[in-house]
């Protein structure tokens, strides 16, 4: 049986900054508290008895750095980026603080984002295309540990194309989710937004 883990990257703000909606338009480093998450995520995944078969991530800095926190702990080489796991575009909203988000948007929208991936309007999603690469990742083959390091908008898609009913997609930074996946690739709902330690 597979296990695929679904990792969101580490902090991009310090908890003093203002809190803005970063998407797929802004390539930002981790912070600091950001490069720790990543180094517990490191430490968590080279604990675990079973060996890695895949590290990806998405094409983004802070995905990608956490990426290589999780590959210099583990020792397992980074395999690269897959593109469909990139973050979604967040439109007109893209770098703007969250209170002014949510004046545009209101609150109903931002709920049907956080509870169903229902985007807001100006948003660029592309669901299907997302559904359909989780679902061909489902059906692959292979064995052991396989870890996916992307963003918050990317990964609630595989809830999704797994049809798995949670009253919030939400994955914080430096968590993960954790899917089994049988030998006809089934996939089933281990534990979601789970954070090392």
């Amino acid at each position: 049986m597979r296990r695929l883990f679904i990792i969101r990257h580490g902090n991009t703000f310090e908890s003093s900054a203002q809190a803005c909606r970063i998407g797929a338009g802004t390539d930002l480093p981790l912070v600091e508290s950001g490069r720790a998450q990543a180094a517990r995520l490191g430490d968590y995944f080279a604990s675990l008895a079973m060996p890695i078969h895949c590290l990806h991530s998405s094409p983004l800095l802070r995905a990608r750095e956490t990426a290589a926190a999780i590959a210099a702990a583990t020792g397992k080489p980074l395999d690269g980026p897959l593109p469909w796991l990139n973050e979604i575009d967040h439109g007109p909203d893209e770098g703007r603080p969250e209170a002014e988000v949510l004046a545009r948007i209101g609150e109903q929208a931002l709920a049907a984002w956080d509870e169903q991936a229902i985007p807001p309007n100006g948003w660029r999603v592309d669901a299907e295309t997302r559904l359909a690469a989780w679902k061909r990742w489902f059906a692959r083959e292979g064995e052991g540990a396989e870890l996916l390091v992307t963003s918050n908008g990317a990964a609630r898609f595989a809830l999704l194309a797994m049809g798995v009913p949670l009253t919030s997609l939400k994955l914080r930074t430096g968590a993960f989710g954790e899917l089994a996946i049988d030998a006809t690739g089934q996939p089933q709902l281990i534990r979601w937004d789970q954070r090392p330690g």
